[in-house]
């Protein structure tokens, strides 16, 4: 199920600065780790759903991109997003 747009809302303004933001890294990050983490709750009930799984490791990927990225422009911003959404690298 995707994210709704209030929930998308709320995400960039909270991570992004204000709503309209959502092109920050942050932002797109944070949105990033709210659609894994129902994804791998749809997967922990659907265990042979592989399409889904795909499509898992694709916004993972993604996600490990943009937070390469963020460490190497914004260190600080890195970590504290890191405690924030509470994932590690």
């Amino acid at each position: 199920m995707p994210l709704t747009k209030e929930k998308n809302k709320e995400i960039f303004a909270e991570f992004g600065g204000k709503t309209s933001n959502s092109g920050s890294t942050e932002g797109q990050i944070a949105q990033l780790t709210q659609r894994i983490s129902q994804i791998s709750g749809h997967l922990q009930e659907n265990k042979k759903d592989f399409s889904t799984h795909r499509g898992l490791m694709q916004l993972v990927g993604k996600r490990k991109r943009l937070l390469n990225y963020l460490q190497k422009n914004d260190l600080t911003g890195y970590r504290q997003l890191i405690e924030k959404l509470g994932i590690r690298k």
